[in-house]
């Protein structure tokens, strides 16, 4: 199931933490943009009903974890959106993407790696 850019957010968080309340949760949104409890726990309950994140209920704070990897996700969205928006070119998304935000030289050599990785038969 795709997340919506809420539950992105949210998932975000839980990859980068490994897990989270819902309460831990929200502090960690507070610190970009305002954003209520109730707000956060009702898109995790959801989220929880989608299959997004599991959750553990045998503490009184619930626990949540993402239920898919990090790696999964981004690329799900990015298939689609080279589907989408690139008309099925992935060349064209990589040169937006450069065009758009300069790259720094660990990211162009890590560029060259997975390059290099793919034309290799590596992926």
């Amino acid at each position: 199931m795709k997340p919506t850019p809420a539950e992105l957010e949210i998932l975000s968080v839980l990859w980068r933490f490994g897990e989270g309340t819902v309460r831990q949760v929200q502090s960690e949104l507070e610190k970009a943009h305002p954003t209520g409890y109730t707000t956060v726990l009702k898109l995790m309950q959801i989220m929880a009903e989608k299959g997004l994140v599991v959750r553990d209920e045998s503490e009184r704070a619930h626990v949540y974890r993402p239920a898919v990897p990090k790696e999964a996700t981004q690329r799900q969205l990015v298939g689609e959106m080279i589907e989408r928006v690139f008309q099925g070119s992935a060349a064209q998304m990589v040169l937006q993407a450069l065009s758009h935000k300069h790259a720094s030289k660990k990211d162009v050599a890590d560029i060259r790696r997975m390059l290099d990785d793919y034309e290799g038969g590596k992926r």
